[in-house]
């Protein structure tokens, strides 16, 4: 399946924003439930509900979930900040906590 298709499968989710903290609680990012990235946001959110954070095993499934955009991200670094963090995920092993605000 494609993003698109992928993305009707997951879960709503409500709320403006969902920022990430590391270890320390610090936050590292927010992904606004916004036009450009409300898909995001919706992966994100239905990644640490499932998996209780965005671990390294939420990041597997998130880069499945992210179809044809993971092959672009994997293509052109940058160009996909929400994927390329997943990346790191996997890459580092850490966990980000995610809050719905």
């Amino acid at each position: 399946m494609n993003f698109a298709d992928t993305l009707k499968t997951l879960p709503e989710c409500a709320g403006d924003k969902l920022v990430l903290t590391d270890a320390a609680g610090v936050a590292v990012a927010a992904i606004a439930n916004a036009p450009g990235s409300a898909g995001s946001f919706r992966v994100y959110a239905y990644l640490a509900g499932k998996h209780g954070g965005i671990s390294p095993a939420a990041a597997t499934e998130g880069l499945v979930i992210f179809a044809e955009h993971t092959d672009d991200a994997r293509l052109h670094p940058g160009k996909h900040p929400n994927i390329d963090r997943l990346f790191g995920v996997q890459a580092n092993g850490s966990t980000l906590q995610a809050l719905i605000e």
